[in-house]
């Protein structure tokens, strides 16, 4: 039979679509021709293929017509991924195997020359495709893909080392035995517990403690405000440990956006990431980009905390991006030809000083900078970013003495029982985080009494907050209430949450 099918898949953001590749053994001038939207990578597959063939033994139809077909024409494809596919299916269109064996299966893998198999970008997205579609197709992938997508529960996922422990099991006949080049792979994630580093660490700020413990409890956004080596840092990457641990669901969507991006590892499995990108990062870098689209910073930190340090030093157009995924939880990259949707569902820390010598405010150093320079580096946060940041918060400098004796702080596993316990009166009462209500589930799940409410007109009208921040401020104080037990949003409760609005003297 001179014509082949074999399946794979491609990667559009997280949706792994299929692709069927055609292969066509004609006579005529001999040629090896790849067309369906291939980028540079896939071209190059003609040279990986017909020299690992030939290391591994196969024949090359030299004198034949070569037509490989990547369908979907029109389905952007990239990287290695189908050199196996391809190889199989001149294989099968050669009849040096059974091209009836292959239905039921799909592939994906890069070769060596040698015929050896690399591992590929997003084996979790292709499982996690199949799993979704409810279809019941094995995946044969390289060693580290094939692991990676045995996460998806019920997946049929066989690793191949090498492209002739493929072969074997298609040739006419009875398959064969599985070896140490091909085996069926379930794996089992560790059921220890995820390990973070401990807020204990951090002596003294119990008002900013106080305020992660808030945030963790509610899904909060928060900003930490204070001069240099206040503890901004160390209190930002210890906040991850103060979430709930994940679920199983929340650990494939986080493994699979870090597979898109080449970066999973089984040891990260189920570990809230925190992401902490550089001031220098670009728009792209954080929402994300390229041709074909590749997740970034705010989709990698999808279920886990997206950290910025030194905030105000970012680009501004790299600030602005995050204005819709704080309210959505997604991000859309559109591009003429087509558009990709990443996830994005993050907690956001953010920590700066309060002007560019740092110390506005400090006890222990002069600030030397003048109001209009303060007023210059503050205002590189937007009005419309800040209204997004529910919790504002002061982080003083700890004074020596007081730094030296003090003793060990309260244990993150501590205050995250605290926090769990909160956000399940949450989650029982209103079906999600605090943060996450919106329009009448406000009203509805809020509970404020009348003193309550009176006092919060009071303190909008008087610091001029938007309708947005008034909102956030009854989220915050219903998380509040959630961490004391209460029944009803009580005055105690929303004047704290007012008390966080007011970290850059802005008012919200």
């Amino acid at each position: 039979m001179s014509l082949s099918l074999v399946q794979s898949r491609a990667l559009l953001g997280l949706q792994a679509a299929a692709v069927t590749v055609e292969v066509h053994l004609a006579n005529g001038l001999p040629s090896f021709t790849l067309v369906g939207l291939a980028d540079v990578e896939v071209k190059e597959a003609r040279e990986r293929v017909r020299s690992a063939l030939q290391n591994c033994g196969l024949e090359f139809p030299h004198n034949k017509r070569i037509t490989v077909n990547l369908a979907p024409a029109d389905l952007p494809k990239d990287s290695g991924r189908f050199d196996l596919p391809i190889a199989l299916g001149i294989l099968a269109a050669s009849g040096q195997i059974d091209a009836a064996k292959l239905a039921g299966w799909e592939f994906a893998g890069e070769l060596s020359l040698s015929g050896e198999l690399r591992p590929v970008r997003g084996a979790l997205a292709m499982s996690l495709a199949l799993h979704s579609a409810g279809a019941q197709a094995r995946l044969v992938l390289p060693p580290g893909s094939a692991e990676e997508a045995a996460l998806v529960p019920q997946a049929q996922v066989y690793r191949a080392d090498h492209l002739l422990d493929v072969v074997k099991q298609f040739l006419p006949g009875e398959p064969a035995e599985p070896g140490e080049g091909w085996s069926r792979v379930v794996t089992q994630p560790a059921a220890a517990p995820a390990t973070y580093l401990d807020l204990a660490d951090v002596k003294g700020q119990a008002g900013a403690k106080r305020a992660l413990e808030i945030a963790a409890a509610g899904g909060h956004s928060l900003l930490l405000l204070g001069p240099p080596g206040s503890g901004k840092s160390m209190l930002a990457q210890r906040f991850a440990g103060l979430l709930p641990p994940m679920t199983v669901d929340e650990a494939l969507e986080t493994a699979a956006v870090a597979s898109l991006a080449g970066q999973f590892t089984l040891a990260r499995w189920a570990v809230r990431p925190t992401c902490s990108p550089h001031h220098s990062a670009s728009a792209v870098a954080l929402v994300g980009g390229g041709s074909p689209p590749r997740p970034g910073e705010i989709s990698l930190a999808h279920h886990g905390v997206l950290f910025l340090d030194e905030l105000p030093e970012f680009p501004r157009a790299a600030l602005e991006a995050l204005r819709e995924p704080l309210e959505t939880g997604q991000i859309t990259i559109a591009r003429a030809a087509r558009r990709s949707e990443f996830p994005a569902r993050f907690q956001f820390v953010g920590a700066m000083n309060p002007c560019p010598c740092g110390f506005l405010g400090a006890t222990h150093k002069a600030c030397r900078c003048t109001p209009d320079q303060v007023a210059r580096y503050q205002g590189k946060l937007s009005g419309p970013l800040l209204d997004r940041i529910d919790l504002h918060v002061e982080v003083p400098t700890l004074p020596p003495d007081q730094l030296l004796a003090a003793p060990p702080g309260e244990s993150t596993e501590a205050i995250r029982m605290r926090c769990g316990t909160a956000r399940d009166r949450a989650i029982q009462r209103q079906g999600k985080a605090n943060h996450a209500l919106q329009g009448k589930e406000i009203d509805t799940h809020v509970g404020l009494e009348d003193a309550a409410a009176k006092f919060l007109n009071i303190a909008a009208a008087r610091l001029g907050w938007s309708a947005r921040s008034t909102h956030r401020v009854l989220k915050v104080a219903r998380t509040i209430a959630d961490l004391a037990g209460a029944g009803t949003t009580q005055v105690a409760h929303v004047a704290e949450a007012v008390q966080y609005r007011r970290g850059l003297g802005r008012g919200g």
